[in-house]
């Protein structure tokens, strides 16, 4: 097979006949014939034809209007043309292509008609009204019709295009919506009507097909659009009559056989015999044509500059091999389709996979692909990773059908099964169609054999391949939930729940299942479950709660009927069964919540019911990891409040024994703990207290104490345990905060002990706050109690803020941190955020690192100065000043911050202490005399000038003027007051802010400036002077400059309301591209588009929740890891080489890895803020308002 071309090549049309003079617009010999066919409409012929006369009654009123709107000038020229071939019978051609194209068929079998009588005339004619269609209104006389060289009419075309004298039907004007389609279908009709006639006259198509390649070949688009779009269809009209004469080939054929057979030498022998060539010759002749269209069109504009006409290309050239596969299912033609796999437009590729799509459907065309799939295979692969999602869907379809024929081997296909665990959904979806018909249902494999017994054997088959595809993922459940996730709509033997049940149970030592397939086997049940009932398995992109219509609801409900009768009997075994691993428990107890409880009673399942119960309390004092405690307690509750009558109180009495049990248990370790003991079963008991208040309260009056005591008493016990002690003695405050508030009477001494235990924990906490925390890199035990120190502390000063329970009877709770205490505590948080990402790396995989990492810090710190627990002045200006300094997702948070704080007021002193504060790094770097230091800190600080005044862009900059001037105006004012030492402030920080304001405001600026300098020698310390110069300089560069814009917009321009307007890179229509020659517009590593840039414009998120934002900011953090790999993907999107870069499966199980964790803290921290929110809600509704930006 050839290679691809790097060059197009050059048509040259050039005749040698002599050129006769062609006349653009000439109305004088229309206006006769005009003229004739109205006397001719108005006379009375007594010898014509009844029928005709009936015809010419019924059309003359409408023709004889439109001829006399013709001679008023009120017609196009191509309007008169068409009144000439019809005779007044038909519509002009700008009404048919405008309408339904009903009348298409009868206009042109009048044309026919008409160039029966006269070939000249109406060939003139017909060519005038293909010009017409490419946009020109040019005449052809019909006199000069054969000596007329092509090229120079094309040239005429093409100068009245440079001039604008061409209407672009392909626009978007609604008058021609259907010109397409009707120009395809007058085409078509056309040939259809010609084929017993002028399609073999050797005349009137070769003429239309040279004017039709020529103009393919030009400059202006209009004209090769539609020339491309008749040549193209040609070929496919070409193609149906060419199939016809086929058939009518080999009926002839066998006809002639069958004669000869009789030994009859006979006229009918004769008859047949000259027929057969006759059809013979046709066909010949419309194989030639379809050659001259696709060598002088198809293989220049396959390669155009304008998608639109490569991907028209493509399609057709599919069409073409799948209906005529005689002529076109050969090398010569498929290497088109394999070319343009690496077109760099994503609809041209999309169309060359569909077209391969169809040809491998049919069995009969594989053995002719064989040489161009052994090509270009390799590509199709790669186009399952393409990044544009369509193109990727389709391809992993063309893959399929690939397999289907045994064309790909299959160690191949790594790559594409990496894909199910990519983050589109629609590529995950694919990639798992083609999973289950290729690796368990091996519909593709006929060498393998297949199961033949019931219905139960096929789904244990199908299961038991599953679970050896799910081994590959199983150090990971996450990644396994996006396998189910993937597979779960086309596999049926996931919702055999009797069927996996029954394997999970089975004792047969021969058939019971390893470790890790039972692992598997439990999280695939758990996660098909959930699907049928309607629950995501794999976080959503768009974190919106799916929307189920009634059908799908009551579908859910009977799912969980028929998993609640599989499950009832034999769940108790499978609890005992697994209850002892940790891996499989959690999932196992947790199935219960999406199961119906009332067919418990119904069933007369009670003891069951009982017994699982007891079976997960078992369990919540056997295990003390946080996924099975957080499972038991979600399962224990929701049988408590979901189940009814007897079976509720059965519930409810196990919650409070689980409660009383595990009190008794935490007093016996904690005087273990006292005696010397170990300190393990404490920290076990309190993370299963932990996990249980997060639910609701316990009963903790007895033990708090108790815990206080630990804290006061031990002071070198184990960190982790000490953190844990504080979130159980905070969660325990909230509680009882939360039921003072809700109760209708409160009492005096209920309002005093939760001031005691209030201050008992506040005591605790500021001392390990004056106790620093010696922090290491290596994320260790240290870091995780300042870590939780840091959010206690924030949230215990939200929910007893002072001026919440101000003149109220709680106004004994309020409380208010002092100045030493607020300062300490942003010292701890500005060591955390400083922690390296590699450090919190490290824990990533631990329990609890949602609350234990830089956002956790950072949440904290938005929440004090978003509710303004804490003066904003104290603490914003310090999270802003280190914005450069933070993480991508940290960022993100304090961006979320900074809107909250904009819709609440003026924000501009915040930024511009901020920024002071930067520059005062910078200053001190400098005094340090280390000149790298000094160099970076400045560079962080005109960065963060850079970024805070990005957010002043579009309409805010009008909006929030005022703030932009305050702090140019205070910043000068910061700059001069000790001069010349931080006028460096000036072009590092205030320029920034400057550029925003119009050209009034910077001249007044730049006079204000220069009048502080009246008195000043600044020649004597140049150096200390030069940015005063610099930042004097740029102002008048941007004075200039806006003035100038004005200048040129003033008089002529209307000031739009709403979104402004994209940039205009070029006027009036876009006629012509950027290159003038075919050689030039044909390469496919041009640009999609004809130039231009568009302006992108920020948006405030105002009305973005602050939750909302940490939801952003982790699943920024968690794709940080593939920053590198994107950011090569967006900077290479205009080069050809982009176009369907695979990502690497290491980075591709990481991100998945990280995003699902990520989304997990998220739900976790979320609910560890529950029981918080609730409070705050109940203390105030002011509150809630303030707080609304959470």
């Amino acid at each position: 097979m050839e290679d691809e071309p790097v060059a197009p090549e050059t048509v040259n049309r050039r005749s040698k006949r002599a050129r006769a003079q062609v006349v653009a617009a000439d109305f004088t010999r229309t206006d006769k014939i005009v003229d004739e066919l109205e006397e001719e409409r108005e006379s009375s012929d007594d010898s014509q034809e009844p029928r005709r006369k009936l015809k010419r009654n019924k059309a003359t009123e409408g023709a004889s209007t439109s001829a006399a709107a013709a001679r008023k000038g009120d017609l196009s020229l191509i309007d008169i043309h068409i009144l000439i071939f019809t005779k007044g019978y038909m519509l002009c051609f700008a009404e048919f292509i405008k309408g339904d194209g009903k009348e298409i068929p009868d206009v042109v079998k009048r044309w026919v008609e008409q160039y029966e009588r006269n070939q000249k005339s109406a060939t003139a004619e017909l060519l005038t009204m293909l010009f017409e269609a490419c946009g020109a209104k040019y005449h052809l006389q019909e006199e000069y019709i054969d000596e007329t060289d092509v090229d120079d009419v094309v040239v005429a075309l093409v100068n009245m295009a440079r001039r604008g004298e061409v209407e672009d039907y392909h626009s978007s004007k609604r008058d021609f919506k259907n010109f397409k389609d009707n120009l395809v279908y007058f085409l078509d009709n056309l040939v259809s009507e010609c084929q017993n006639g002028p399609l073999f006259d050797q005349s009137l198509f070769d003429k239309c097909l040279d004017y039709i390649i020529a103009l393919s070949c030009t400059p202006p688009r209009s004209y090769r659009k539609t020339a491309s779009l008749m040549g193209l269809q040609l070929v496919t009209s070409f193609i149906n009559v060419a199939k016809m004469l086929g058939s009518q080939r080999e009926t002839t054929q066998r006809q002639l056989n069958a004669e000869k057979k009789k030994k009859n030498e006979g006229p009918r022998v004769e008859s047949l015999t000259k027929r057969l060539s006759m059809t013979h010759e046709k066909i010949t002749a419309m194989e030639e044509m379809m050659r001259k269209i696709f060598t002088g069109l198809f293989v220049h504009r396959y390669r155009d500059i304008d998608p639109d006409i490569r991907t028209s290309c493509i399609e057709s050239l599919g069409v073409w091999v799948l209906s005529y596969p005689s002529l076109f299912l050969q090398d010569l033609y498929l290497k088109y389709l394999g070319w343009t796999l690496n077109d760099k437009s994503a609809g041209v590729r999309k169309s060359s996979v569909l077209a391969l799509q169809n040809l491998y459907e049919v069995d009969d065309n594989v053995p002719s692909l064989n040489l161009f799939t052994e090509r270009f295979y390799k590509r199709m692969l790669e186009l399952a990773d393409d990044i544009d999602i369509s193109v990727s869907v389709c391809a992993i379809g063309l893959v399929k059908q690939l397999l289907r024929h045994q064309l790909v081997p299959d160690e191949e296909l790594g790559s594409l099964y990496d894909l199910l665990i990519d983050d589109p959904p629609d590529v995950r979806h694919a990639i798992g169609a083609l999973v289950y018909d290729h690796l368990i249902a091996q519909k593709f494999n006929d060498s393998q054999s297949r199961s033949t017994g019931s219905e139960a054997d096929s789904s244990e088959v199908h299961i038991s391949r599953m679970l050896q595809i799910l081994k590959e993922f199983s150090a990971d459940p996450i990644l396994s939930s996006y396998v189910i996730d993937d597979v779960w709509d086309y596999m049926g033997a996931m919702k055999d729940w009797k069927c996996i049940i029954h394997m999970l149970l089975e004792d047969n030592p021969s058939a019971e299942l390893e470790d890790v397939d039972a692992t598997n086997l439990i999280r695939l049940l758990f996660a098909s479950i959930k699907k049928a009932v309607g629950e995501r398995i794999v976080p959503a992109t768009d974190n919106r709660n799916p929307h189920h219509t009634k059908a799908q609801k009551e579908m859910f409900e009977h799912n969980k009927r028929d998993i609640t009768g599989a499950m009832m009997k034999t769940y108790p075994p499978l609890l005992r069964k697994f209850m002892s691993d940790k891996d499989k428990v959690a999932p196992l107890v947790e199935i219960i919540v999406h199961m119906n409880l009332e067919i418990y009673s119904l069933k007369r399942q009670e003891q069951n019911f009982k017994a699982v119960l007891q079976l997960m309390r078992e369990a919540f004092f056997k295990h003390g990891e946080k996924d099975a405690l957080r499972s038991c307690v979600k399962a224990i509750k929701h049988c408590a409040t979901e189940s009814r009558g007897e079976l509720q109180d059965f519930a409810q009495n196990q919650v409070k024994e689980l409660e009383d049990e595990l009190i008794a248990k935490l007093k016996s370790a904690m005087k273990d703990v006292v005696n010397g003991g170990d300190e393990y079963s404490l920290l076990v008991n309190l993370k299963r207290l932990y996990e249980l208040q997060l639910s609701h309260k316990v009963p903790l009056e007895s033990l708090y104490q108790d815990l206080v005591h630990i804290l006061q008493s031990f002071r070198n016990i184990d960190e982790e345990v000490v953190a844990f002690l504080l979130l159980n003695m905070f969660l325990h405050v909230s509680w009882c905060l939360h039921s003072v508030i809700s109760s209708e009477t409160v009492s005096e001494a209920s309002v005093s002990s939760l001031s005691v235990k209030r201050d008992a924990l506040l005591e605790q906490l500021e001392y390990f706050l004056h106790n620093h925390f010696k922090l290491h890199g290596d994320g260790s035990s240290t870091n995780q109690l300042a870590h939780r120190v840091c959010g206690i502390l924030a949230d215990l000063w939200c929910l007893f803020k002072r001026s919440k329970f101000a003149l109220t009877k709680l106004e004994i709770l309020g409380y208010s941190p002092d100045e030493s205490i607020i300062e300490k505590y942003w010292k701890l948080c500005e060591q955390l955020l400083n922690v390296s990402d590699d450090a919190e790396d490290e824990v990533g995989n631990k329990e609890y690192v949602e609350e234990t990492n830089a956002d956790s810090v950072m949440f904290a710190l938005a929440k004090l100065v978003a509710t303004d627990s804490v003066p904003k002045e104290r603490l914003a200006p310090e999270i802003i000043s280190h914005l450069e300094m933070y993480t991508t997702s940290v960022g993100e948070i304090v961006k979320h911050l900074l809107t909250g704080l904009k819709k609440k007021g003026d924000t501009s002193n915040l930024l511009l202490e901020a920024l002071k504060k930067a520059y005062q790094r910078y200053l001190v770097a400098v005094s340090s005399g280390n000149d790298e230091l000094s160099s970076n800190s400045f560079q962080e600080c005109k960065d963060l000038a850079a970024r805070l005044s990005g957010s002043y862009v579009g309409v805010a900059r009008n909006k929030y003027k005022s703030e932009i001037l305050n702090i140019v105006k205070e910043g000068i004012n910061y700059a001069f007051s000790h001069a010349p030492k931080q006028l460096s402030f000036l072009d590092g920080v205030v320029l920034h802010f400057v550029s925003k304001l119009p050209a009034t405001d910077i001249l007044d600026i730049m006079r204000g400036v220069e009048r502080r300098t009246e008195n000043v020698r600044t020649d004597e310390d140049p150096s200390g002077w030069r940015p005063y110069f610099t930042f004097l300089d740029t102002l008048r560069d941007k004075y200039l400059k806006n003035e100038g814009a004005k200048d040129v917009k003033e008089g002529t321009s209307v000031r739009r309301r709403g979104r402004p307007r994209k940039k205009q890179t070029l006027q009036g229509k876009k006629l012509f591209d950027d290159q003038s020659s075919s050689e030039e517009e044909d390469s496919i590593s041009g640009s999609d588009q004809d130039g231009g840039v568009d302006e992108k414009q920020e948006e405030d998120e105002e009305d973005a929740p602050l939750i909302h934002s940490f939801r952003a900011s982790a699943k920024l953090r968690s794709l940080r890891v593939s920053r590198e790999d994107q950011t090569r993907k967006v900077d290479s999107g205009r080069a050809t080489d982009e176009l369907a870069t695979p990502k690497t499966s290491v980075i591709r199980h990481r991100t998945a890895t990280s995003l699902h964790i990520n989304r997990q803290i998220i739900s976790d921290m979320e609910l560890v803020n529950h029981h918080l929110l609730a409070t705050m809600e109940t203390l105030c509704p002011a509150f809630l308002a303030k707080t609304a930006v959470f």
